[in-house]
């Protein structure tokens, strides 16, 4: 039994081995992500880096891709963060070999790899498909909300945005008086600041509403035109839109006080020539009955349209967010909303996010289209670079992606029959589709006629292999969606922006193939040689 402690001693001159190979054990996943990025191609993120100059040597891109992919996938997002890690954590160490780079340094090499984050992940993806994965048999696509690096209560409407806009200009004309007469024609020796990023940012808000706005009015435009263009060829169906069913009010109205004005002008024009006018002078157009509710609706047809031009038409005027301009508020499950993104995945049957999108999108269905052609590129792309089986040469069937699996959000009748590979959509929740499987009964599709697209979905999902293949859904989507969230934290982008927030979302993405590969043991010193 020991008779003492061990000794302390601070004052020994070295307390980690001199070589750095040894401060971490041979199989750490450190030394894998090094291995990793020194394989991929990062041309990217040195582009537009100046060397050669006056002045310090400036840090390896390659080192400062490392770093931040190893602060990510241990989900450190803070630049601040990460310059205190260099200096106290051992595996943080072992990537900067010795450097420590500063959260200024970190954080400008971020926000310029806006160009260069695609880039890394399709080489992320090259390498895991060398590595033997990017299985496409079947694959899942799914929409996850991430927060923005912005505050709900930063959201303003137009005239919100307007009135901070005059405030601001009034804000500056005042500094400018007050510095004339302060330092006179002089510019002075101090600059408090460039106000120029908030109003432009402001700027930015309005002419995104603008745009948008003019946006709708052309699409309701549309829609009243082929309404009005069915109505004349005798095939009206359905509700009128809202601009085309007040335009039609306002013509009835119009009609209505045209035909008792002429009531009136016969009248008096029989009563002027000396004639007995026919009948009791007819009621004024403005106070006649039939005019008066011809107008009241379309007092209710103009306000039907007003609230359709407003966002999703509940009522609410459509707000900008004068932090992150391109963020939105985003319905999230269990209600209420967030300030965020609506990233889009699609996930392979080994768990590799092979496409990736971040929208400002509320909605799902109108990105089923793009991100299929883009998860066919991908599935091409693995493919060329998947090594062949021992004594046969390349699938040719390995680029092609065998089915989709796709959850309500994504039903729609083109997504239905777009082309693309054989997909299954739910039309419904899971359960009731599989209880209505059960029971014989159609569920909300048995409603719709026979022989279209919804009605032939429902009908295949309410089979045994329907049901089969998309119960694999959940798993396939959602998993990377809650090793991202949950597992490596990142629940909030820190880029603002549309661009940067799209490149981190993708760098992000990139990050949890690589760690995939690592978890699987397909990533391995062994596996990176044979891969060269």
């Amino acid at each position: 039994m020991a008779r003492g402690y061990r000794p302390v001693d601070r004052d020994q001159s070295f307390l980690l081995p001199p070589d750095m190979r040894q401060w971490l054990p041979e199989g750490h996943p450190v030394w894998l992500v090094v291995g990793a990025v020194g394989q991929l191609d990062t041309a990217g993120f040195h582009a537009g880096r100046r060397t050669g100059g006056a002045g310090a040597a400036g840090y390896d891109p390659d080192m400062l891709v490392t770093l931040l992919i190893w602060a990510y996938a241990n989900g450190v997002t803070s630049s601040r963060r990460i310059e205190r890690l260099c200096g106290q954590d051992v595996a943080f160490r072992v990537i900067c070999a010795g450097n420590l780079p500063d959260h200024a340094t970190i954080a400008r090499f971020r926000q310029q790899f806006a160009g260069a984050a695609a880039g890394l992940f399709a080489q992320v993806l090259v390498l895991c498909a060398r590595l033997g994965m990017g299985q496409v048999g079947t694959v899942a696509l799914d929409g996850t909300k991430v927060a923005a690096s912005a505050s709900k209560a930063a959201n303003r409407t137009e005239a919100g945005l307007r009135k901070l806009a005059a405030e601001l200009a009034a804000e500056h004309a005042e500094t400018d008086a007050a510095e004339d007469a302060l330092f006179g024609d002089g510019r002075g020796d101090d600059d408090p600041g460039d106000p120029r990023t908030r109003a432009e940012r402001i700027a930015a808000a309005l002419a995104d509403l603008a745009a948008e706005r003019e946006a709708a009015q052309r699409a309701e435009e549309a829609k009243a035109a082929e309404f009005r263009a069915r109505l004349a060829a005798g095939r009206v169906t359905g509700r009128a839109p809202a601009r085309a069913a007040a335009d039609l009010a306002r013509e009835a109205a119009d009609r209505e006080v045209a035909r008792q004005q002429a009531k009136v002008d016969a009248w008096q024009r029989a009563r002027a020539a000396g004639g007995r006018p026919p009948g009791p002078r007819p009621q004024d157009p403005q106070q006649y009955c039939r005019v008066r509710r011809a107008r009241a609706k379309l007092a209710r047809a103009q306000a039907r349209a007003a609230q359709q031009d407003t966002a999703a038409g509940n009522g609410k005027a459509p707000v900008r967010n004068i932090t992150d301009p391109g963020s939105r508020l985003m319905p999230v499950r269990g209600g209420g909303f967030i300030q965020g993104y609506n990233a889009q995945n699609v996930t392979s049957e080994d768990g590799l996010i092979i496409a990736t999108r971040l929208t400002s999108g509320t909605t799902d269905y109108g990105w089923y289209e793009p991100m299929t052609g883009d998860a066919a590129a991908a599935a091409a792309l693995m493919a060329a670079h998947r090594p062949a089986a021992p004594g046969s040469g390349p699938d040719p069937g390995a680029a092609a992606i065998g089915l989709v699996l796709a959850d309500a959000g994504y039903c729609s009748g083109h997504n239905l029959t777009c082309d693309g590979p054989d997909r299954l959509i739910a039309v419904g929740k899971r359960r009731d589709l599989e209880k209505a499987a059960r029971t014989g009964g159609g569920g909300d599709a048995g409603r719709e006629e026979s022989g279209t697209a919804l009605a032939a979905m429902a009908a295949r999902l309410a089979t045994e292999d329907g049901i089969t293949a998309y119960r694999r859904r959940g798993h396939i989507a959602e998993t990377p969606h809650g090793h991202i969230k949950h597992n490596m934290g990142i629940r909030q982008l820190t880029m603002r922006g549309i661009a940067n927030a799209s490149a981190e979302w993708t760098f992000t993405c990139a990050v949890h193939n690589l760690l995939k590969a690592i978890s699987t043991g397909h990533l391995t010193r062994q596996a990176l040689a044979a891969a060269r």
